[in-house]
């Protein structure tokens, strides 16, 4: 398949291409500071977008920010785009939408607890495996009992609830202890120190929103402006992680497309994989190997091949080297496993190559049409079409207010939730109590024998109106007592969160391979 359509990489021996139809089988991009993975990353979106291809991908120092404007003419760049067999090169913007969790560089960016499901927030907050249980546990007892977790007031609600009710809890969902919720309780604290609180809410993100493409047919490359994000290391990759997971969910199976639907470049890969614990590691591998027939690309950009774990270097087939040093003995292993990764070329010594290499300069191997990976080749990059540089302030913003998705995510929208509901729930209880207290006079007033006009007066001020009929629920059935007595301020909360099933969520709660909650199921 000679005549499938590939975008341009640049040029060694031979022109250096990418197959569209096997973009999907994802890639990775990695090199020393300073030697070029920024351009490479930049004019692979620049080429997937002409493509028509969607494209996400983090602007970790700001410089990617440029490739929303037109480069400025340069002779040497038009006539290295000439030797390296790209005759149609002009300069040229390419269509951009910024994002930024904080909502300062960019539209807002949003998820729901709910969403992120207790394995991402126990490794976004750091805990430990009996912390992690009980975090799950608060999960499901929402989930069952149709309490919307959207905020991070509403985890704290619902931790809140657990602590009050463990000794019920713990009979149907296992121990629940109050160190362990004072733990979570100070690791929240810290998110929302770093700004997570931001993050978590509504309106959340809706993918359709990162597959767009313009009047054109080019499709959108979408920059999560990272630079502060990255003070906050482990929120950035728990985001991306969830990202990622969202699409895996979400996609139908496409099999082997003639083009991906996406294409999702996760720059500063090592934050994702630093100090995982093995469950959440296999779990990330699973993502990358199943993502693909989704139509999903992804390409992890780091310095180090030796950043990403074996399992998930093995599913990368699309391989992009730029220069390593090899000073230390971290170094040198980095760059025995990076040349062992390659498909040799008797032409040279891969390993002696990629201490060599210059900036603009890489080895490329990429999968050729049978899905068998090409012989490394050294090769000139090509040079962008659009600026080397980032924007300026009063650029990003013009385009932000020009951005097709401009309205729909500025404004936070706080709408009733668990912190409510439980809220709500607590009045009612304090009502219960002074009722039951009320009742308790009028009967002892009765066992006295007071006059029964006396008595008939005072019962008509303090009767209750005709109990409701109360539905089921697991934690309704854990606190109900049976009989004709009035209901305790436990049975009353627990009744009414199971009523709230059906009016709140309205269906079965289901959650994905991430633990993230899986939409439309």
């Amino acid at each position: 398949m000679e005549n499938d359509p590939a975008l341009l990489i640049g040029k060694g021996e031979t022109p250096q291409r990418l197959l569209l139809r096997l973009a999907n089988r994802h890639g990775l991009i990695t090199g020393a500071t300073g030697t070029g993975k920024t351009i490479t990353l930049q004019i692979l979106a620049e080429a997937f977008s002409r493509a028509g291809v969607p494209v996400f991908c983090a602007d970790v120092k700001g410089d990617l920010s440029g490739i929303a404007m037109a480069g400025e003419p340069n002779p040497k760049l038009e006539a290295r785009a000439r030797e390296l067999g790209d005759a149609d090169y002009a300069c040229a913007a390419t269509p951009a939408v910024f994002w930024d969790l904080f909502g300062e560089q960019g539209h807002p960016v949003r998820a729901t607890i709910s969403e992120m499901g207790p394995l991402l927030l126990a490794r976004l907050m750091e805990l430990n495996e009996v912390q992690e249980g009980v975090l799950t546990i608060a999960f499901r007892v929402a989930d069952d009992e149709g309490l919307l977790l959207l905020d991070l007031k509403d985890l704290r609600s619902i931790l809140v609830f657990l602590a009050d009710n463990a000794d019920a809890v713990a009979k149907t969902y296992g121990n629940v202890s109050k160190s362990s919720i004072g733990a979570i309780q100070r690791r929240l604290l810290v998110l929302e120190e770093e700004g997570a609180d931001k993050f978590f809410g509504e309106p959340a993100l809706t993918l359709d929103d990162l597959m767009r493409t313009d009047d054109a047919g080019r499709g959108i490359v979408n920059l999560l402006m990272a630079d502060r994000l990255m003070r906050s290391p482990r929120l950035y990759g728990t985001f991306l992680l969830w990202l990622l997971s969202e699409l895996f969910e979400t996609l139908p199976e496409l099999g082997d497309p003639e083009k991906p639907v996406l294409v999702f470049f996760f720059d500063e890969a090592h934050l994702l994989f630093d100090n995982s614990p093995k469950a959440l590691l296999e779990k990330v591998e699973q993502v990358v190997r199943l993502i693909r027939s989704k139509g999903v690309g992804v390409y992890f950009v780091t310095q180090n091949p030796i950043d990403v774990p074996p399992v998930v270097l093995g599913q990368l087939g699309n391989r992009i080297q730029h220069a390593l040093r090899a000073f230390t003995p971290r170094d040198q292993k980095a760059v025995k496993v990076a040349a062992e990764t390659f498909r040799p070329n008797p032409a040279f010594q891969t390993e002696e190559v990629i201490t060599e290499l210059g900036v603009g300069e890489a080895l490329v191997s990429t999968l050729m049409s049978k899905g068998e990976p090409s012989m490394v080749e050294r090769t000139k990059i090509l040079p962008p079409r659009s600026r080397m540089g980032p924007l300026t302030g009063d650029e990003r913003r013009d385009l932000i207010d020009r951005s097709p998705v401009f309205g729909r995510y500025e404004d936070l929208v706080d709408r009733e939730s668990a912190s409510e509901m439980l809220q709500q729930r607590a009045a009612g209880q304090a009502r219960d109590a002074v009722a039951a207290e009320l009742d308790a006079a009028i009967a002892r007033q009765q066992e006295l024998g007071e006059e029964l006009g006396s008595s008939r007066r005072i019962g008509s001020k303090g009767q209750k109106p005709a109990p409701q009929e109360s539905g089921g629920g697991i934690l309704a059935d854990i606190f109900t007592g049976g009989g004709g007595r009035r209901q305790s301020p436990a049975e009353a909360m627990a009744k009414s969160m199971a009523r709230s099933v059906g009016s709140q969520l309205g269906r079965t709660l289901v959650r994905g391979i991430l633990g993230s909650l899986m939409k439309g199921r």
